[in-house]
């Protein structure tokens, strides 16, 4: 007790450098995501990579689970809420970014998913009462989505660009704001712990997954080793151990802090995809992507309080997206 009161520094340092650490964690398991979607959907379909993602991705949060002896939540309304944001949160983004990666390079993928705080602020400008826009915020908007389109070389009416799973990729990232904007208007002032109700959500997603995976694809023929790693890698450490870290990083840092994530993810996938896969990049990816991240950090702009308020915690604040 004597150590802490005379020597706070340290500690104080000590806790700063785990943060970023975990911080530093998360956006390389995030960024290496689209890498391992990638070398999986070249071995397995779509549908099996995203269900192997869950299986291992549920398993992680369970085990933890377990150890902290957390329970699932009660009740049928619940579980029905659960349900959705499931689909919306995990199930449906996670097959759209895999059925992307089909045709489209994983950099362009992770870049797509950095849209995800524009279609956010869109949203909840709607249909989020309280989530006022400013005028630098809307500027975010309409900068990011001009991002959006030099990404996509608008100006060369998409030469060269598989159109179709650019769509996927961008409609997956829409698929998250969507899924917490319900999830805030359903489930904000659960009694439930953040880990009861995500390894709820998992296990849910998981169990679609396995209804509709069986209707539209047929056994694999082949189970090569390194898909498998790359699939049980994307689950293990993308979803669940990724997870445990965002909640982790959001209750000691804040929400605020902890989404910054998002803005060098896109950059680690990218790396990754030129680096690793030998993926080839016009010089509007890159320059598309900053603007696109410019104007996503825009977008989380929060004007000043006056001095002595009280700070006012906005619908994003409370959002927490996986990748």
């Amino acid at each position: 007790m004597s150590s802490v009161t005379t020597s706070p520094a340290p500690v104080r340092a000590r806790r700063v450098l785990d943060w970023r650490l975990r911080f530093g964690g998360l956006a390389l398991v995030w960024g290496f995501s689209f890498l391992f979607m990638k070398v999986g959907t070249e071995s397995f379909a779509p549908f099996q990579v995203t269900l192997g993602r869950l299986v291992f991705g549920t398993a992680v949060l369970a085990v933890v689970m377990a150890v902290k002896r957390e329970r699932l939540p009660r009740g049928a309304r619940t579980w029905a809420h659960l349900a959705v944001a499931g689909f919306l949160l995990n199930a449906l983004p996670f097959s759209l970014f895999a059925y992307s990666e089909l045709t489209i390079p994983s950099s362009l993928a992770g870049i797509c998913n950095a849209t995800s705080p524009l279609w956010g602020m869109a949203l909840s400008l709607v249909a989020l009462s309280e989530d006022r826009p400013t005028r630098l915020r809307v500027a975010g908007l309409g900068i990011g989505f001009l991002g959006v389109l030099t990404v996509l070389g608008v100006w060369q009416g998409f030469n060269g660009l598989d159109v179709t799973g650019t769509a996927l990729a961008l409609l997956a990232s829409f698929s998250y704001p969507v899924g917490w904007i319900y999830v805030r208007r359903t489930l904000a002032g659960s009694s439930h712990s953040h880990l009861s109700l995500t390894g709820a959500q998992l296990l849910l997603a998981t169990l679609q997954l396995a209804v509709v995976t069986p209707l539209f694809t047929s056994a694999p023929a082949r189970w090569p080793a390194l898909a498998l790693l790359a699939v049980a890698t994307l689950g293990a450490l993308g979803t669940g151990l990724a997870f445990l870290i965002q909640y982790d990083l959001v209750a000691e840092v804040g929400p605020t802090t902890a989404q910054m994530v998002t803005y060098f993810t896109p950059v680690i996938a990218t790396a990754a995809g030129v680096a690793l896969l030998g993926e080839s990049l016009s010089w509007s990816t890159p320059v598309g992507a900053v603007v696109v991240l410019a104007g996503a950090a825009l977008t989380q702009a929060r004007p000043r309080a006056p001095r002595g308020a009280e700070p006012v915690r906005t619908a994003r604040e409370d959002q927490k997206a996986p990748a």
